[in-house]
């Protein structure tokens, strides 16, 4: 959910940048988590063969038919946590 999340908000990335936003990811389960993505044609590889070669990974069309979503989760989750943060504060008054 986070790796959409980040290319959701920074469009498309390549994977370092990418590892480096998704923090405590081995490479290994990032790279098995894209693939899985790309599979399911939620996001796009583009690969290009420089030296270092260049992997950009982006959302598809279907994918960007998740931003909606993705922002109205982000909503939920910062009201849910705003509301836990009063409660936790209130019980230590």
């Amino acid at each position: 959910m986070y790796i959409l999340w980040v290319l959701c908000n920074r469009g498309p990335i390549r994977f370092g940048a990418l590892k480096r936003q998704v923090e405590g990811i081995s490479t290994k389960m990032l790279t098995e988590r894209l693939r899985m993505l790309e599979a399911a044609e939620i996001i796009y590889r583009q690969y290009e063969p420089t030296i270092p070669p260049q992997v950009t990974y982006g959302l598809t069309e279907r994918g960007q038919e998740l931003i909606e979503i993705l922002h109205q989760l982000n909503g939920l989750a910062e009201r849910w946590y705003g509301s836990e943060q009063r409660e936790h504060s209130n019980s230590n008054v």
